[in-house]
């Protein structure tokens, strides 16, 4: 799409948010969390992969899924940088009867949306006050190479507005991290070495730039990779960057509150608890989630083993609706999952042959959708015309996960 058509997207009356104070909050704030029984392993509900392997490239990979925030849909990103909304069927309905005992080559059913980018997506991220009731509020925002944000319908599939910044030469820059803050008014966008902050409301070139290298303070340098909001309206914000540092700022003014070392590997992602007293951290070729209290922030409280030490692919991590657990993946297409009170591993499941790569838990349900797939490079000597490239549907996959749950403790929607 040439730089004219944007300019008009960004005109149209229908391009902007409705004001948060007319946006309802997430229904789930007021359910009654299930207690989610992870010592009986989930079921397959439903199964994604055909659809992924359709186009000319047969090294298409997913790099990460992500759940909407009512709990209506998912949206999955990969390598053929198309994104992929799939709603979930029957408002939730999880019947043990329609699980998939074995991978099928069939997908489970089509996706119901389908938006194509330009190159590739560096990230992604939901309106935090979207749901499919207000079609005003179905909106999601991605990052691109070589491209400005952009804000997409979920309805429709059209482009709202774009959110465009500009280097030194004047040309535009992409940004490699994205993320709504709580209130749902401001877009926080990472770059090397600074966070740009645009109005919801005022899509363009106008933002506010913040250098992350701040003065006589330690800092931090490198490209901001993943950004983070603690969910109890505290008016804190993390950053992680590739240079292996989290760094706290207050969102107001972006002021640096402490920089978090650790990590051996470039920070891929990063997210508080439900309390908003913890944050935990990933990162690439590191074998670890790190733990930290940041009403302390001077050492780690615990650590949690995943299987990503030789590996610069992001792998998300996600915390339960009730906040008591944290599920992962890795390279060994396992899922673990973690208590968040003790730090003890508590179970796991085989979710793929290959790298699960993203883990989402439903936002109220007792459910989860993974992602799977790593990039492959065709071995020269082979003459097998990139046969070995051919992602199996065990490999290349996304699925919804069922979990069994204590029914005196919530109630099945």
């Amino acid at each position: 799409m040439g730089e004219e058509e944007l300019e008009e997207e960004n005109q149209q009356p229908n391009s902007q948010i409705e004001p948060t104070e007319t946006s309802e909050a997430p229904k789930q704030q007021d359910y009654e969390w299930p207690k989610i029984r992870f010592d009986i392993p989930p079921y397959r509900t439903y199964h994604f992969h055909k659809q992924f392997g359709t186009g000319p490239n047969p090294n298409n990979f997913l790099k990460g899924v992500k759940w909407s925030p009512d709990g209506s849909c998912f949206l999955t990103s990969s390598e053929d940088n198309t994104l992929r909304l799939f709603s979930l069927p029957d408002n939730g309905s999880s019947d043990q009867t329609t699980a998939y005992s074995s991978v099928s080559e069939e997908d489970s059913y089509a996706a119901q949306l389908v938006v194509n980018e330009g190159e590739s997506v560096y990230d992604f991220c939901w309106y935090p006050y979207m749901s499919s009731s207000d079609p005003l509020t179905c909106v999601f925002a991605t990052t691109t190479r070589d491209h400005p944000i952009h804000l997409w319908d979920a309805t429709s599939g059209l482009l709202r507005c774009t959110y465009r910044a500009y280097d030194a030469v004047d040309e535009i820059t992409a940004a490699f991290s994205v993320s709504f803050n709580p209130a749902g008014t401001k877009l926080f966008a990472g770059y090397n070495k600074s966070v740009r902050v645009f109005d919801v409301h005022r899509p363009g070139r106008d933002f506010a730039q913040y250098s992350t290298l701040q003065g006589n303070k330690e800092g931090q340098t490198g490209i901001i990779s993943a950004i983070a909001f603690c969910p109890t309206h505290t008016g804190m914000l993390a950053t992680g960057s590739y240079s292996q540092t989290t760094a706290i700022y207050r969102e107001d003014n972006m002021e640096l509150l402490y920089v978090l070392h650790g990590q051996e590997g470039g920070v891929t992602h990063v997210q508080f608890s439900k309390d908003g007293n913890y944050l935990y951290t990933g990162a690439r070729k590191d074998p670890y989630i790190m733990c930290w209290d940041i009403r302390k922030a001077v050492e780690v409280v615990y650590k949690f083993y995943r299987s990503s030490e030789s590996t610069n692919q992001r792998i998300a991590f996600d915390i339960d609706c009730s906040g008591q657990h944290l599920g992962t993946g890795g390279q060994d297409g396992l899922v673990h999952i973690y208590d968040l009170q003790t730090g003890q591993w508590v179970s796991g499941f085989q979710a793929a042959a290959d790298t699960v790569n993203g883990f989402s838990f439903h936002p109220f349900l007792p459910m989860a959708v993974s992602s799977s797939g790593h990039r492959r490079f065709q071995n020269l000597e082979d003459d097998d015309d990139g046969e070995d490239l051919q992602l199996r549907g065990d490999e290349n996959c996304a699925c919804v996960w069922s979990f069994s749950y204590d029914v005196t403790a919530g109630e099945q929607s």
